[in-house]
């Protein structure tokens, strides 16, 4: 379940410690394939690397400012009454979800195969069974459903795996096309992973890394939702360069973050704080911030 925390105390980020020296690709998880492990290998992240992602942490937030169809920080989105299911900002929402959801689908299995590359499980015959699993379930999605109770949270549940389903506040919140693509990606790398734990691997992989990145701990279901983000920012990344605009690269890729702009910072046992998620999905991803802050 993808759910969004409010916080009630501003936190600061850990020191930020050690990083692959292996890849310079975007970190997820846990494909098998040629070559050594990139979790065997790894050299402490620069000061000039740190200071890189809090340079682009904060362009996100600036963007989001900025831009008219910047999303809703989740603690602003908590703080505001449920809207019906018919209410215009729902029904937007929810259409641009759905309209969305086979081109989310596309982008999130082209992301789950590139991971099997950037984490060299590429040759594990144990892998390739567990990703057609995951992509078989992804393919098997096609229903988004508004739901007023859920109010800022987006959700799955096995035992229907065939729709995601989306709080009236979020669909609301989410303004942009990258928005809504990066939540729908999100929920659907839950949906792939299935009662059968298909990404177990690639979960445990990005928690690691991104545990010695950040000097946290970040295991079990926090490393489950951090993989769904950051297959999130994968997906909405690839989709600013499938249907190019007129609008500024750092704007339309951090759309896909904005919604963690929060002002109260708070995480729990299964989830970052919201601005400490950015903090990892940008440390786990140098090429995204430099697009964030440099704008190529």
């Amino acid at each position: 379940m993808y759910r969004l925390m409010m916080s009630l105390s501003l936190i600061f980020i850990a020191a930020v410690t050690l990083i692959s020296n292996s890849t310079s690709s975007l970190a997820q998880k846990k494909r098998a394939g040629s070559g050594s492990h990139t979790s065997r290998t790894r050299a402490m992240l620069s000061p000039e690397a740190r200071q890189m992602v809090e340079f682009a942490s904060a362009a996100v937030c600036k963007e989001r400012t900025e831009d008219p169809s910047g999303s809703v920080p989740i603690d602003e989105m908590q703080s505001r009454p449920s809207l019906p299911v018919r209410s215009p900002e729902a029904l937007a929402g929810a259409e641009r979800a759905q309209r969305l959801l086979p081109i989310a689908k596309s982008l999130v299995v082209a992301s789950l195969r590139q991971l099997s590359s950037d984490y060299y499980f590429r040759n594990s015959k144990t892998y390739d069974a567990r990703i057609q699993r995951a992509i078989a379930h992804v393919e098997m999605v096609r229903n988004i459903r508004a739901d007023m109770g859920s109010r800022d949270n987006a959700s799955v549940f096995l035992k229907n795996p065939h729709t995601i389903v989306f709080g009236t506040i979020f669909l609301a919140g989410l303004r942009s096309d990258e928005g809504i693509i990066s939540v729908l990606a999100h929920e659907l790398v839950h949906i792939a992973d299935g009662s059968e734990d298909s990404l177990r691997l690639l979960f445990r992989e990005v928690g690691d890394r991104a545990s010695r990145l950040m000097g946290m701990k970040i295991y079990g279901q926090r490393a489950e939702e951090l993989t769904c983000d950051l297959v999130g920012t994968l997906a909405a990344r690839s989709y600013v360069t499938t249907a190019p605009s007129y609008e500024s690269l750092p704007r339309r890729i951090a759309r896909s973050l904005e919604h963690n702009c929060v002002e109260l910072d708070e995480g729990d046992d299964d989830h970052l704080s919201p601005r400490n998620t950015i903090r990892a999905l940008l440390a786990l991803n140098p090429m995204l911030s430099r697009e964030l802050v440099y704008g190529h």
